[in-house]
C-alpha cells in the first residue's frame, strides 16, 4: 500500500539563504508563526520531514531540527506512527489578533461598463426567489419522483470512462451525440425540421439569451418583449444592451399590432408561444404568422423559449413557432431544467442555417462549452428511451398535482383567489379579489412560508391584471393542500384589514 503525502502544505514559507539568521531558525520561526497566527489549525497534520524539505528545497536535517524545537516548546505533538500535529492547546491559548483596520475609502467608485450600468438599473430588486420545493415556488420540478437509478447508472458508466472526456474541457458546440439526440427528438415530439449542426448546447438557457443578444444587438436595439414576461430572459438580453420595448400580450399571445405601433423598427422579439410565462396563454396559429411576417419586414430574429412545452395535459401538445417557420429567423430556445433538474445547467439553441457558421465561429472563440460527462449522461438517457418514459410519466404528475392545486383553491379560497386551469406546465396564476393587493399578500404568505409570486414581478411596465403566480410540478399534492389553506388564511387576513 503506497502512503500517501500528507499535512498542510506550507508553501507560503520563504527562506532568505543571504540573511545571517540561521536557515533552521527562520523555518521555526516561520512555521511557529502561521501556528501562533491561526493560519494552521490546532488538531492539523503538519507535512513529513521529508515532504516539507522537498517542498522547500531544505535539507531534512534542518526541518527535524526546526521540528524537534517546536516539539519541545509544546506547540507541536509527535504521535508515533502518525506524524506531528499542531498542539490542541493553541485553542485556548493563541493571542487574539490585533483588530484589521478598515482600508482607507477609494478616491472615486468603481465604475460600470455603461450597458452593464443600465441593466443593473432596471434589473428587480427581488428578481431571485427561494428554490427549495415548497407551496408555490414556481420554475422546479418534481424531484421527488426522479428516476434516479437509471441516471446514478449512467453516471457511473461516463465517470468510469475516458478521463480526457470526463475531465477536459467540452466541445463548444456541445457533444456530438447529444446534439444528435437533441436534433432527433425535436423532429419527432416537437415537429422542427432540423439537423444536428443547428444544436449548439449551452449552460441553461440563460446562457443561451445573453449569447443570442451579444451576436445580433448592438446597444441600444429595440427588442419586442412580452408584458408580462419571463425574467431570466429580460435580465439577459438587458445587460446584452437591448433596449426592451413591453408589448402587452392577450388570450392569443403577443399584441403584433401594438409591437409595430410601438417600435416598427424592432431588431429582435423574444416570445413563450407554447405556453405564455407567466400567463400560461398558447399564441394562436393567427398572431405566429403575423409575427413571423413582422419580423421578416423588418429584418428582425425571433427567439422562441420553449422552456416547458414537453409538459401539456391534453391530446397533443401545442405546436412550436418554430415548425412553422419558412422564414427563416426563429431561434428556438430549449432547457433541460424542467424536462430533468436545474442542477445540470444544460440547455439548447436550434439557430437557423443562415446562423449556424456565426455561432460556430463565436463558440469556437468564446464558449468553453458544458461538462462532457453530463452531457453524455443526458445522450444516453434519451437514446436509452428513459427520457421519452420520464416525460410520459412527469405528464401524468404535473397533471394531477395541477388538478390538486385548482380543487383546493375552489374549495377553500372562495372568491379571494381565483385559480385559473392551465393546459401544461409547472405553474398556473390565480386572479385576486380587486381589493387585495398582490405585492402585500405575496410579502405575508413570504411569512408564513410560502412563496407566491405577483404579475407585477414579470412586468416591464404595470398592466392591469393583478393577481399571483404559482408553482405546483415542483410539490407533492399534501404539500400544495397544506399551503392553499395557508394563503387562504393570508388571504382572509388581508381582506379584513382592507377598508
Amino acid at each position: 500500500m503506497v502512503k500517501r503525502e500528507g499535512g498542510a502544505l506550507l508553501l507560503s514559507i520563504v527562506i532568505d539563504r543571504r540573511s545571517p539568521r540561521p536557515i533552521g531558525t527562520q523555518l521555526y520561526m516561520a512555521v511557529r508563526d502561521l501556528m501562533l497566527a491561526g493560519a494552521i489549525a490546532p488538531g492539523a497534520r503538519l507535512p513529513a520531514s521529508r515532504t516539507l524539505a522537498r517542498d522547500l528545497g531544505l535539507s531534512r536535517t534542518t526541518v527535524i531540527d526546526a521540528f524537534d524545537r517546536l516539539i519541545a516548546e509544546g506547540l507541536v505533538e509527535a504521535r508515533v506512527g502518525s506524524g506531528a500535529f499542531v498542539s490542541t492547546v493553541l485553542n485556548a491559548e493563541r493571542p487574539r489578533r490585533a483588530p484589521i483596520e478598515a482600508p482607507p475609502a477609494l478616491p472615486h467608485k468603481a465604475h460600470l461598463s455603461e450597458t452593464m450600468r443600465w441593466a443593473v438599473d432596471r434589473f428587480s430588486e427581488r428578481s431571485r426567489l427561494p428554490h427549495a420545493p415548497r407551496a408555490f415556488v414556481t420554475a422546479l420540478p418534481a424531484f421527488d419522483v426522479f428516476p434516479m437509478a437509471q441516471w446514478a447508472r449512467l453516471a457511473a458508466k461516463h465517470w468510469r470512462g475516458d478521463r480526457e472526456s470526463v475531465m477536459g474541457y467540452g466541445a463548444p458546440f456541445g457533444y456530438a451525440p447529444l446534439r444528435e439526440a437533441v436534433a432527433a427528438h425535436l423532429r419527432a415530439n416537437r415537429g422542427i425540421a432540423c439537423e444536428q449542426a443547428q444544436i449548439f448546447i449551452v449552460g441553461g438557457a440563460q446562457q443561451a439569451f445573453h449569447l443570442i443578444g451579444s451576436v445580433l444587438l448592438n446597444p441600444g436595439d429595440k427588442v419586442w418583449f412580452e408584458n408580462p414576461g419571463a425574467i431570466g430572459a429580460r435580465n439577459s438580453l438587458l445587460a446584452s444592451g437591448a433596449d426592451l420595448v413591453p408589448v402587452p400580450v392577450d388570450s392569443e399571445g403577443l399584441r403584433v399590432d401594438e409591437g409595430l405601433r410601438r417600435s416598427p423598427d424592432f431588431r429582435l422579439a423574444f416570445v413563450t408561444p407554447s405556453h405564455h410565462q407567466p400567463l400560461g396563454h398558447v399564441m394562436s396559429l393567427e398572431r405566429r404568422f403575423a409575427l413571423l411576417r413582422s419580423a421578416e419586414q423588418a429584418g428582425a430574429w425571433i427567439i422562441e423559449d420553449d422552456y416547458d412545452g414537453e409538459f401539456f395535459f391534453g391530446r397533443r401538445p401545442p405546436p412550436t413557432l418554430k415548425s412553422v417557420d419558412r422564414t427563416g429567423l426563429v431561434i428556438y430556445v430549449g432547457t433541460f431544467s424542467k424536462s430533468l433538474f436545474p442542477a445540470l445547467r444544460l440547455g439548447f439553441m436550434l439557430v437557423p442555417p443562415s446562423l449556424v457558421e456565426t455561432f460556430e465561429r463565436v463558440s469556437a472563440a468564446f464558449v468553453q462549452g458544458v461538462p462532457t460527462s453530463n452531457q453524455a449522461i443526458v445522450a444516453d438517457f434519451i437514446e436509452e428511451g428513459h427520457f421519452a418514459t420520464h416525460i410520459r410519466r412527469m405528464r401524468r404528475i404535473y397533471e394531477e398535482r395541477h388538478d390538486t392545486l385548482c380543487d383546493a383553491a375552489a374549495r377553500d379560497l372562495g372568491d379571494l383567489l381565483q385559480v385559473m386551469r392551465s393546459d401544461s406546465g409547472l405553474h398556473t396564476i390565480g386572479l385576486l379579489r380587486r381589493d387585495l393587493s398582490e405585492i402585500a399578500v405575496a410579502r405575508a404568505a413570504a411569512e408564513r412560508d410560502i412563496t407566491v409570486s405577483p404579475i407585477a414581478r414579470f412586468s416591464i411596465e404595470p398592466i392591469a391584471l393583478k393577481g399571483l403566480v404559482l408553482g405546483f410540478g415542483g410539490i407533492p399534492p399534501a404539500v400544495i393542500r397544506r399551503g392553499v389553506a395557508l394563503l387562504g388564511e393570508v388571504l382572509r387576513d388581508q381582506a379584513r384589514r382592507r377598508p
